[in-house]
Order: structure tokens, then sequence, then C-alpha cells
């Protein structure tokens, strides 16, 4: 059985953010599952039993090698697509993460390609596919 596909998938999603208005990417890599090339903010499948903020805490350590400074939670978002001729269907609880950014590295370069500070204004182009929602859903919240 695989989440997302067999069943409705859970995972905790961030937006880390250094408090001056700019915020961390990763691109996605040849080794990710899906939408390699594109740039993402981040996230992780929650597993059985995981409680919600270790479960964040340890996925943006593993990626970004940093620790949580102060984390709110935006909402939720159901994440409907299809990889591979397979309809997907996740349910995304989002973050807004603040971070230092003299600390977050890339943790995971067999994963990621590159990492990158951006703004609002200044987001890169080949963005993942649920990043428009994101922002759009969220962007009175982001700023």
């Amino acid at each position: 059985m695989r989440p997302g596909i067999d069943y409705t998938g859970i995972c905790v999603c961030w937006f880390c953010h250094d408090g001056q208005g700019n915020f961390v990417m990763q691109k996605r890599g040849k080794n990710c599952r899906d939408e390699q090339g594109k740039w993402d903010t981040g996230g992780g499948t929650l597993e059985f039993a995981d409680e919600v903020e270790k479960r964040l805490q340890q996925e943006i350590g593993e990626e970004l090698g940093v620790r949580i400074l102060e984390a709110e939670f935006l909402g939720f978002r159901n994440v409907y697509r299809s990889i591979n001729n397979k309809k997907t269907h996740w349910l995304g609880l989002d973050f807004k993460v603040l971070v230092n950014p003299q600390v977050v590295s890339n943790k995971e370069p067999h994963k990621f390609d590159e990492i990158g500070w951006f703004t609002l204004k200044t987001l890169p182009k080949k963005l993942h596919s649920q990043l428009p929602k994101f922002f759009e859903k969220y962007k009175k919240k982001l700023n």
C-alpha cells in the first residue's frame, strides 16, 4: 500500500523564511520521485504514529540542516495530481517556519540539485505544480 496512491497520504509542507521576506526553496533533482528540475519549498510524509511537529522538525533538519525557531500552522490543502498516469491524493498540512538562514544548507544533495533564497516577487522559473495554489491560498499569511 502506497500513500497518496492506494489511500490518501498525509504530509507536512513548509515555507521556511528568515523573518525578512526571504524564503528558501530546493530544486528537485533526478532522484526525487517526481517533478525533477522544479523548485519546491519542501515537504515530507507523515508516517503512522508521527507527531506532526516532530515530523516537521525532522524533515526540515534532514533536508536543510536547521532547527525550527518558530512555526505557524497555515492550514491544509487537498493535493490532487497525476504522476506516471496514476491519480494521487495527499492532504498537505502547511506551515510557515522561521529558521536561521546562516545555518541553512543542502543536506540532501543526492535529492536536491541546489537551494536558493527568494522573495514572493523573485520566484524562480519552473515551480512545483502545487506551489501556485499554495502561494495563492496563503499569500496574506506569507508576507
